[in-house]
């Protein structure tokens, strides 16, 4: 049996951010029993408020609730077990040179499950796997083609250090479609790991 937590938790992981009568309406829930649950959520960690609102007319302000970055995971263990066997690759083929981004995007996001696809379906997969790996990803139509929207960066603990993992992005993003990858925006990444990305599919 799923408890009431475990569907607010579901629910946020789903849209991103709601207030507490938000979540009561969409759940079915009483506000009272929903903010109880919120607050039990946020003192273990597994959520945080990401803003206050002051709602029209009179009452308390209304505090928006969201996954905490804890909660919401990375993609770290995956990325360091690509990188030591990739380095573990280079070493054996007595190569001095660094490693490749390509290897390493490679061995994160396996493309031959992608082979002899239709698009649309390389994109459901490409969209369900990316999640897996934390980027509260989506696609949609456009006029030029795709696009792939990266909700947040799963690797927001070491971006600063490594922006070469934003080039990952992009390779993965290739050989998952096997097309021509162009990004079109990028925001700066926040300390909750938000880090938009806007990616056309050639």
């Amino acid at each position: 049996m799923i408890t009431a937590r475990q569907k607010i938790l579901a629910h946020l992981k789903k849209i991103r951010a709601a207030s507490a009568r938000e979540i009561a309406r969409a759940l079915k829930m009483s506000a009272p029993n929903v903010r109880h649950h919120l607050g039990i959520l946020t003192s273990d960690g597994r959520l945080e408020v990401t803003s206050v609102h002051q709602r029209g007319g009179r009452g308390r302000p209304e505090k928006i609730y969201s996954l905490s970055q804890s909660a919401l995971g990375d993609n770290l263990s995956v990325l360091a077990d690509a990188l030591l066997t990739e380095a573990g690759s280079t070493l054996r083929q007595g190569s001095g040179q660094g490693l490749n981004i390509e290897g390493i995007a490679g061995r994160i996001l396996d493309s031959s499950q992608f082979a002899n696809m239709p698009i649309t379906k390389r994109l459901a997969l490409l969209i369900k796997k990316l999640d897996e790996m934390h980027y509260q990803a989506r696609w949609e139509a456009g006029a030029e083609g795709p696009r792939v929207i990266l909700g947040r960066c799963p690797y927001a603990k070491v971006i600063a250090d490594h922006p070469e993992l934003c080039k990952m992005d992009v390779v993965i993003l290739g050989i998952s479609l096997g097309r021509p990858i162009i990004q079109l925006q990028k925001s700066e990444a926040d300390a909750r790991g938000a880090c938009p990305f806007l990616f056309q599919v050639g």
